[in-house]
């Protein structure tokens, strides 16, 4: 099997380069980039995030990714959104009104309900709703790593894969097709996250085109 190159979207905020070293991890040519090019030759894409919702999207469409992002799942290429790249996929956020997301997954991004802390910054368990490939092997209800203050409030609530429990159900994973996100932090959870990464690039190795 080719090793598949995964283009992780570089647009300057946070620590987007632990996503790349852990895809490398468990066997990807992964490349951190900001290059439109090199994005459409890839096999897969991801979109790390930490930070404000409104400053990733603006330094997004800064460096013309937020194209780069829509092309490739425009094309069909597995896509992987993380954190705050999983909040930008979808149309706003409570964070910083009046500033837009990508819309490409209906729904807005909440903040997290009242009588918890904010933000979550722990180990939580997932409670799987529906099948997913990329949460294959990793057990019923596996532990992962989050840390945030919002997460996505679906329009179609059958794209939600997994929540968790704080201060009631959140949403901690979606799936559209070959599209998927996750609020917690697969590059941050150990061998856990990482098992989640290898499914993530077993996708990109065997997508169409693959090796191009």
């Amino acid at each position: 099997m080719t090793t598949p190159l995964v283009a992780v979207l570089d647009y300057g905020i946070g620590n987007l380069r632990s996503a790349q070293k852990a895809l490398q991890h468990v066997g990807a040519d992964a490349r951190l980039t900001e290059d439109p090019d090199l994005a459409a030759s890839a096999d897969a894409v991801v979109l790390p995030g930490v930070g404000a919702f409104g400053r990733c999207m603006e330094a997004l469409r800064e460096k013309g990714l937020d194209r780069v992002a829509f092309d490739a799942i425009d094309a069909g290429k597995p896509f992987l959104g993380i954190c705050v790249g999983m909040q930008m996929l979808y149309d706003a956020s409570d964070e910083t009104p009046g500033v837009s997301g990508l819309g490409v997954l209906g729904g807005m991004v909440r903040r997290l309900p009242e009588g918890v802390k904010h933000p979550q910054m722990q180990w939580n368990t997932l409670d799987q709703l529906a099948p997913s490939p990329l949460l294959d092997g990793l057990g019923e209800h596996p532990w992962l790593y989050f840390v945030h203050s919002y997460a996505p409030d679906p329009a179609d609530r059958d794209e939600i894969v997994a929540t968790c429990d704080y201060g009631g159900p959140v949403t901690a994973m979606v799936q559209r097709g070959v599209l998927w996100a996750t609020q917690f932090h697969p590059e941050k959870s150990g061998r856990t996250g990482l098992a989640l990464l290898a499914n993530f690039v077993a996708a990109a190795a065997a997508a169409p085109g693959q090796g191009r």
